[in-house]
């Protein structure tokens, strides 16, 4: 919980900065594109978070991923065997024979399969982002450098603070 509000802490003097020097240079636009930019990328942020917090919690209740078991692990990893001791073209072409055989799978059970990338929380955040970018652009007010900026600046932010807090715990 700490590492979260360290981060939320950085993301809000950030935008402070980012707003002051904006309001400073006096272009509106500027403001406005950076603005969107920055909180359409925050909500993608917290949203990913957020989904891969559920998927991994979801997955440890339902013991699917246990520390101590290393073969479920290396399943997870290397799910076809491509990388054990054996000869790698000889299991390659098991795989594609295997795979060939093996039913499609429906829509609804790709999605239930895929619960990060797919969850409803980042698909929100990404039309989000889109329908900014769409706004800013019809109304002749966006300022690429800036908004661009302001995408970038909350996933840098947030990766490096997570980076260095493991990099912290470590030592």
């Amino acid at each position: 919980m700490k590492i979260n509000m360290r981060i939320v802490n950085a993301l809000l003097i950030i935008d402070i900065g980012i707003i002051i020097f904006c309001m400073l240079a006096g272009d509106r636009s500027w403001l406005i594109s950076s603005q969107v930019g920055y909180f359409s990328s925050l909500l993608v942020v917290v949203a990913s978070l957020f989904s891969y917090k559920n998927m991994v919690k979801s997955s440890v209740d339902n013991s699917i991923i246990i520390a101590d078991n290393d073969k479920t692990l290396e399943e997870i990893e290397d799910p076809h065997g491509l990388y054990d001791d054996e000869d790698y073209t000889k299991n390659i072409q098991e795989n594609d024979v295997k795979e060939e055989d093996e039913p499609k799978r429906a829509v609804g059970e790709s999605l239930k399969h895929s619960k990060a990338s797919l969850s409803i929380y980042r698909l929100g955040a990404y039309a989000i982002l889109i329908f900014g970018f769409m706004i800013l652009s019809s109304e002749h007010i966006l300022h690429l450098p800036s908004y661009l900026f302001g995408i970038f600046i909350a996933p840098i932010i947030t990766v490096g603070m997570i980076f260095f807090d493991l990099k912290k715990q470590k030592d």
